[in-house]
C-alpha cells in the first residue's frame, strides 16, 4: 500500500501562457492564480513556461540542453517569485520563442510548433529529473504541454495531472515528429498520441496523465457527447473514471470592486454608487454620450474574443436590430476578421450606441465589468468560462448560454423569489438570444428594485480560488496514491 502523500506538496506547473507574462486567454488567467493560491494555502509550486518575446529578463538559475527534432538547443530557466512558496521559471530558447506570436502570425500557426511544445514539455522533465526533492507531482495544461505525461511515463517520472482548458485545440500534428520528438511508435496507437493517422499533442496529454480534469463539471460531461466531443468523445469516454471536472475560480485581489485601481471609485453589495461611477467613465472611454439619458439606458458589455465559439455568429444574425434594443454596447476583443469588420461597422453606423475597441485592454476590460449593467456572453460552447464570474463579483448580469461553466456558475432568475443571478438561453438560435435580452432589458426598465436584487445576489457568490484549489489537491493526492503505471488507452476516435 503506497504511503500516504504528504500534507505539503510539491507541484511543478506546465502551462504555455501565464498572465501578465503572456495571454491570449483564460488559460492564463488560471494557471497563475491557481499557482498562487496553491502557494498561499502553503504547498510548493513552481510554474514552468516559456520566455516569449517582450517578457523581462529575470535572473536565470539554471541551465540546460535539450536534443529535439535532429537538433539540440541551449535553454535557460530564469526564476520570479509569484507570491508564497510559489515561482515561476521561463524557459528561456529565443530561436523558438523569441517570435512576434505565442502560437503563431497572421493566422498562420508556426510549422515548427511540435518541436517549441514539445522542448516545454521534455524541459520540464529534464527539470524534475535533476532535483534534490522532485516535485510529488506534475501538473500540465491543454495541448501545448501534452507531451509531458508522455516524457514522465517514459523517463519514470511523477505522477501527472493533465487539464483540459478546451477540447477544440488539440495540438494535431503530422506523425512524421513522432521519432523526431523522441516517441515511439509503439504508442502511436488508438490507446495512445494516434489521432486519425495524426500525432495529438492532447490526446497524449489524455491518455498518459494518471488523472484528467477540465475546468467545470457540466464541461466534464458534455465532453463525453459527439456534440461537444470535437472527436474527442470516444477518448474521453475511456477515461470517464479518471476525469474530474473542477471549476475554475478567479482572482478575488485582481477582480475586485471594493479595491480595483481601474475604477474611478470602489463599490461593494451594500453601496453601488461607485459602479455609476464606473458607468459614466466606461461611456467616456468609448466615446458615447453621458448625458442623463445615455446613463439612464442599460450599457451591454462584451469582453471576447470574436469567433463563432462565443456566438458571435448569432449577434451577427441580429446585427442590424441591435439599436432597436434601447440599449449601449461596449465591445472589447479581437478575432475573426469578419467579426472585426461587424464591430467597426456597426460603431460608425450608431457611434451614440455602440463603441468598439478591437484589441485587448485591461483597464477596459476591467470598466466594462464594473461599468457595464449587463454582460453578454452567448456562447456556442464555453468550457469554464471567466467573464461571468467576474461581471457578477462586479454587480453585472450576465445573459448567458447554457451550456458548460456557464450553466454551473449563472442561476436563473425567479422573479416570483428573487433567487437567482443572471439569464440563460438554451436554443443555439438568434431567437432564443434576443428573448434573453429582452427579459433582462425589461426587468432592467421596469423592476429597478428585483434588478438591484439580482445584481446583489450575484455580488454575494464566492468564486475564489480557494475552493477550487482544495479539489485539485484532492486530485493530486488521489493519484499519487492510486498511479497508474500504463495508459489506459484513447478509447478509439
Amino acid at each position: 500500500m503506497p504511503p500516504r502523500p504528504p500534507r505539503s506538496l510539491r507541484v511543478l506547473m506546465v502551462a504555455s501562457e501565464a498572465y501578465p507574462f503572456s495571454k491570449t486567454g483564460g488559460l492564463a488567467d488560471v494557471t497563475i492564480a491557481l499557482a498562487k493560491t496553491l502557494g498561499r494555502r502553503g504547498h510548493t509550486v513552481t510554474l514552468m513556461t516559456p520566455r516569449y518575446r517582450g517578457m523581462a529578463g529575470e535572473p536565470v538559475v539554471d541551465r540546460t540542453r535539450i536534443q529535439m527534432a535532429g537538433a539540440w538547443f541551449d535553454v535557460a530557466l530564469a526564476e520570479i517569485a509569484l507570491g508564497p512558496n510559489a515561482r515561476a521559471l521561463f524557459v528561456d530558447c529565443p530561436p523558438l520563442y523569441d517570435r512576434a506570436g505565442y502560437y503563431n502570425e497572421h493566422g498562420i500557426d508556426y510549422e515548427d510548433n511540435a518541436v517549441r511544445f514539445g522542448l516545454l514539455a521534455a524541459t520540464a522533465v529534464d527539470w524534475l529529473g535533476r532535483q534534490p526533492d522532485p516535485p510529488h507531482v506534475v501538473h500540465a495544461h491543454d495541448w501545448q504541454t501534452g507531451l509531458t505525461p508522455v516524457y514522465l511515463r517514459d523517463r519514470g517520472g511523477p505522477p501527472s495531472v493533465f487539464t483540459i482548458h478546451n477540447l477544440a485545440y488539440q495540438g494535431n500534428m503530422d506523425k512524421a515528429w513522432v521519432p523526431r520528438l523522441g516517441l515511439g511508435w509503439k504508442d502511436f496507437t488508438v490507446g495512445g498520441f494516434e489521432f486519425y493517422d495524426r500525432l495529438s499533442f492532447l490526446k497524449g496529454g489524455v491518455a498518459f496523465a494518471d488523472h484528467v480534469t477540465t475546468v467545470s463539471p457540466t464541461y466534464a460531461e458534455e465532453i463525453q457527447r459527439p456534440e461537444y466531443g470535437y472527436g474527442f468523445d470516444g477518448v474521453m469516454r475511456s477515461r470517464r473514471d479518471h476525469l474530474t471536472g473542477i471549476l475554475n475560480g478567479i482572482d478575488t485581489d485582481e477582480w475586485n470592486p471594493e479595491a480595483d485601481p481601474y475604477l474611478p471609485q470602489p463599490f461593494d453589495a451594500q453601496n453601488l454608487e461607485g459602479k455609476a461611477a464606473a458607468k459614466r467613465a466606461l461611456l467616456d472611454t468609448y466615446q458615447l454620450p453621458v448625458d442623463e439619458a445615455a446613463l439612464a439606458r442599460p450599457v451591454i458589455g462584451m469582453v471576447s474574443r470574436m469567433v463563432d465559439q462565443k456566438g458571435l455568429d448569432l449577434i451577427a444574425a441580429m446585427a442590424d436590430g441591435l439599436p432597436a434594443l434601447d440599449a449601449a454596447f461596449t465591445v472589447l476583443g479581437t478575432g475573426e476578421a469578419r467579426y472585426q469588420d461587424m464591430w467597426r461597422t456597426l460603431s460608425a453606423r450608431w457611434p451614440d450606441r455602440i463603441g468598439v475597441y478591437i484589441g485587448y485592454d485591461e483597464r477596459r476590460a476591467h470598466l466594462i465589468e464594473a461599468g457595464a449593467d449587463i454582460f453578454l456572453m452567448p456562447s456556442r460552447y464555453e468550457p469554464c468560462g471567466l467573464n461571468q464570474m467576474y461581471s457578477l463579483r462586479y454587480g453585472t448580469v450576465p445573459i448567458v448560454r447554457a451550456v458548460g461553466g456557464l450553466v454551473d456558475t449563472v442561476r436563473p432568475f425567479n422573479r416570483r423569489n428573487g433567487q437567482g443571478t443572471g439569464f440563460l438561453f438554451a436554443d443555439y438560435r438568434p431567437a432564443a438570444l434576443a428573448e434573453a435580452l429582452e427579459a433582462a432589458l425589461a426587468l432592467y426598465r421596469r423592476q429597478p428594485r428585483s434588478w438591484a436584487r439580482l445584481q446583489k445576489n450575484g455580488m454575494r457568490k464566492d468564486f475564489s480560488w480557494d475552493r477550487s484549489a482544495a479539489e485539485y489537491v484532492k486530485v493530486y493526492k488521489g493519484v499519487m496514491s492510486t498511479r497508474r503505471s500504463t495508459p489506459s488507452g484513447g478509447g478509439g476516435h
